[in-house]
């Protein structure tokens, strides 16, 4: 059964004659005919009687109201495309790490308010590997993510590579390691740390990143908050290995110390992931270009 079909079928219906359905739909009366005689040998019954006027059989009245609930929800299907293509959508949904979320997006944000000041904008702190799997599932539209191969390949993921960045070392300004001008990583194998929680692409990093050193990191606490590193770290025990833009409030605190890590540096890629089909809903498209606008903006001004 094809759409036109039922269209036929409905013009007949409404009109009482192959005829005059045949000028409603801008076709031969052949062409009607033969469209109602396909819909009639795939339900196997006569939706007409042909008479001088073509009148329901039982069957045909059977149909009818189920032809226009078909008619009508394809309508509105249409309408609704129609609507999300030309930019028109309700919502935005956005899902970034957090210190993109703090440092990078509040100025694309306001961009993106102007220009669509229509589109309910929704941006939530993820880790990066939840970022990505609601973005897959289809719970928001774009994510803002550390890079994670087994879950930003595949055909169907769209992805920029944003900007790369060093992981540094988080302490309290008294820690016996702030004595160091970068800090050699046969002493971060060695000492106590807070990380951040499962799911996030940081514990992955960094879990990566002591293997081959052969050992596991000693991780004392889990947390998920910038902030909460803060006034852990503070207390003057544990460290923590953080990426450098999520350390630009800790700059300028005076009981707190930041360094290098000797080489080899450990350094995380930040990507701006979606899928293909949303790159060309006008929205969508848009925001990517302000992220990518701002992220080329903020690498010629370090260069």
């Amino acid at each position: 059964m094809r759409l036109e079909h039922l269209q036929a079928f409905l013009s007949v219906a409404a009109t009482g004659s192959f005829q005059k359905a045949a000028q409603e739909c801008n076709v031969t009366q052949s062409t009607i005919s033969r469209q109602i005689q396909t819909l009639e040998a795939e339900l196997g019954t006569s939706l007409f009687h042909r008479t001088s006027q073509a009148k329901l059989t039982i069957a045909g009245d059977c149909l009818l109201p189920q032809a226009r609930k078909i008619s009508q929800a394809w309508a509105q299907a249409v309408q609704e495309i129609d609507t999300l293509m030309a930019g028109k959508q309700p919502e935005l949904c956005v899902a970034a790490i957090q210190s993109v979320c703090a440092y990078f997006l509040p100025p694309i944000l306001q961009q993106f308010c102007q220009v669509y000041p229509e589109v309910q904008l929704r941006v939530t702190a993820l880790g990066s590997d939840r970022s990505l799997k609601v973005l897959r599932d289809g719970l928001v539209d774009v994510a803002i993510v550390m890079e994670n191969p087994l879950l930003t390949t595949g055909p169907e993921m769209v992805v920029d590579v944003l900007y790369e960045e060093p992981i540094q070392v988080l302490m309290a300004a008294e820690h016996p390691l702030s004595r160091c001008s970068a800090v050699p990583w046969a002493e971060l194998v060695h000492r106590p740390q807070v990380m951040f929680k499962d799911g996030y692409g940081m514990q992955r990093l960094v879990k990566e990143q002591f293997q081959r050193y052969g050992v596991e990191p000693k991780t004392v606490l889990e947390l998920n908050t910038l902030e909460a590193f803060r006034g852990i770290v503070r207390q003057g025990q544990l460290i923590a290995l953080l990426p450098q833009s999520a350390l630009i409030d800790s700059q300028q605190d005076e009981t707190l110390a930041i360094r290098p890590t000797e080489d080899p540096p450990l350094v995380r890629r930040v990507l701006l992931v979606t899928t293909q089909d949303r790159v060309d809903i006008p929205p969508i498209q848009r925001f990517c270009a302000l992220v990518r606008g701002a992220n080329q903006r903020i690498i010629s001004a370090v260069a």
